[in-house]
C-alpha cells in the first residue's frame, strides 16, 4: 500500500511511481570475443547544481535502495539526537561492514556509550560478510551473532538513539516507532520525494522505496554538506573511514580511498551511489541484483563527472576466466559504451586508434558489441 508518513502536518512530496522499470543494457560479459551476458540496469549521473546531467533506463521509478540508504539513515540518526562517541563510530553507522574486528569493536563501543549491550539489537543474527573473516569465525566455533552482522553499526546507532531520546528499545523496528519516524521524514526531505512503499530491509530495519534518481539526490546532498552540519559529519566520517563502512578489501573503500573527497555507498541487489564534495553524483541499480556489474557500471558513470580515467580503470572491469586463466572481461556497455572505452585504453595501455589486442593470447578483449 501506499505509505503516509505524517501524524503531524509534514507534507511529503509525491512519491515515485511503482511500477516494472524499464530497465537498459548496461554491461556486457565478453568471454573469448563473444557477448556471453548481458546486465540491464538504470544510472543517473548529476551535475554539481542537481541537474541530471546524463540518465539512461528508469530513473524515476520506485525501487529500494536497500544499504545505500544508510548515509541518509546516519544523517537521520543525528537529527534525532544521536550522539556517537567518536567519528569511527558514526562512520559505521553508515556501514555494511564486513565483520572484521574493527568492526565489531567500534559497535560495541557505541552500546557501550549508551549503557547497552548486544542483546538489545534486534538485527537478524548473522556470519561476518567477509568470506575469510567468516571462514576464520567458522574455525574458532563461532556461530551466528548480531553484533557480526554488516548492519550491527546502524542497529547500535538506532538504539543509543532511542536510549537518549528515552524512546522504547524493545519495538525500535516497528515503522510506527518515534525513530522510524525520524528516519522516514529525513528520508523525504534528503531524497526530495514522498515514500513509495515501507517493507523490511534484510537486517529487519524498515526500508524506504524512493527513485535512483531521489537517493542520488540525498546522497549528493549529504557529500555537499557544510563541515559543521548533520550531512557534513557523516560525510567526513565516512571519507575518512571507509574501510569502517565496509571493510579492508571492499571495493567501496578502495574507491574512496582512490578518488579524493568521494563518498560511495554500495547496497544489496546491485546498487550503488557515489558523490563527490562539490555535489556531482552517480547512482546505478543493476537490474538482476548482480553485484559483479555494479562497479564497472559506476566508474563508468563517475568518468561522466570529469574524473581521471586513471583514477576509475582499476575499478572498470571485471576478469573473466577460462581455464585458470583470463579470457574476457565484464565493462560497461550500451548506454555507456563510450566512456567503457576510454578506461578500457587506459586498463590496457592503448590509445583509441591502437589495434585489438592477440586474442590467441587469452588476454583482454575489446567489447565486440560496445
Amino acid at each position: 500500500m501506499n505509505h503516509t508518513l505524517t501524524p503531524d502536518d509534514h507534507a511529503p512530496a509525491a512519491p515515485p511511481a511503482v511500477r516494472v522499470p524499464a530497465h537498459v543494457p548496461l554491461a556486457h560479459v565478453v568471454r573469448g570475443g563473444v557477448v556471453e551476458g548481458v546486465h540491464h540496469g538504470s544510472v543517473v549521473v548529476l551535475a554539481a547544481d542537481g541537474t541530471v546531467e546524463f540518465a539512461a533506463g528508469d530513473i524515476e521509478a520506485a525501487f529500494y535502495p536497500r544499504s545505500a540508504l544508510k548515509p541518509v539513515q546516519a544523517v537521520a540518526l543525528l537529527r534525532a539526537g544521536l550522539l556517537p562517541p567518536d567519528e569511527e563510530a558514526l562512520a559505521l553507522t553508515a556501514a555494511s561492514h564486513s565483520g572484521e574486528e574493527r568492526h565489531l569493536a567500534t559497535a560495541r563501543r557505541i552500546l557501550e556509550a549508551a549503557g547497552l549491550t548486544e542483546d538489545d539489537l534486534r538485527n537478524v543474527p548473522d556470519l561476518p560478510y567477509d568470506p575469510a573473516v567468516r571462514d576464520a569465525w567458522l574455525r574458532a566455533g563461532r556461530g551466528p551473532s548480531r553484533l557480526a552482522q554488516n548492519c550491527s553499526g546502524k542497529h547500535a546507532a538506532m538504539v543509543m538513539t532511542a536510549r537518549a531520546r528515552g524512546w522504547s528499545l524493545e519495538n525500535y523496528l516497528d515503522p510506527g516507532h518515534p525513530l522510524q519516524w525520524s528516519v522516514a521524514r529525513a528520508v523525504e526531505d534528503l531524497t526530495g520525494q514522498g515514500i513509495a512503499r515501507v517493507t523490511v530491509d534484510g537486517c529487519g530495519a524498515p526500508l524506504f522505496s524512493v527513485s535512483l534518481h531521489g537517493l542520488t539526490r540525498a546522497v549528493a546532498r549529504i557529500a555537499a554538506g557544510a563541515p559543521e552540519g548533520h550531512e557534513g559529519r557523516v560525510a567526513a566520517a565516512m571519507r575518512d573511514h571507509p574501510e569502517l563502512v565496509s571493510g579492508t578489501t571492499r571495493d567501496v573503500a578502495r574507491l574512496m580511498r582512490a578518488v579524493p573527497g568521494l563518498l560511495a555507498k554500495d547496497g544489496f541487489e546491485g546498487v550503488q551511489v557515489a558523490a563527490l564534495p562539490d555535489g556531482r553524483a552517480v547512482g546505478v541499480k543493476i537490474a538482476d541484483g548482480a553485484d559483479r556489474a555494479r562497479m564497472p557500471v559506476t566508474a563508468a558513470a563517475l568518468l561522466r563527472c570529469g574524473l581521471d580515467p586513471a583514477l576509475l580503470a582499476p575499478f572498470a572491469r571485471t576478469p573473466v576466466i577460462g581455464g585458470g586463466r583470463e579470457v574476457g572481461s565484464l565493462r560497461a556497455a550500451g548506454a555507456l559504451a563510450v566512456e567503457s572505452a576510454a578506461l578500457a585504453a587506459v586498463i590496457e595501455g592503448d590509445g583509441p586508434d591502437a589495434a585489438p589486442r592477440d586474442r590467441a593470447q587469452g588476454g583482454p578483449e575489446a567489447d565486440p558489441a560496445a
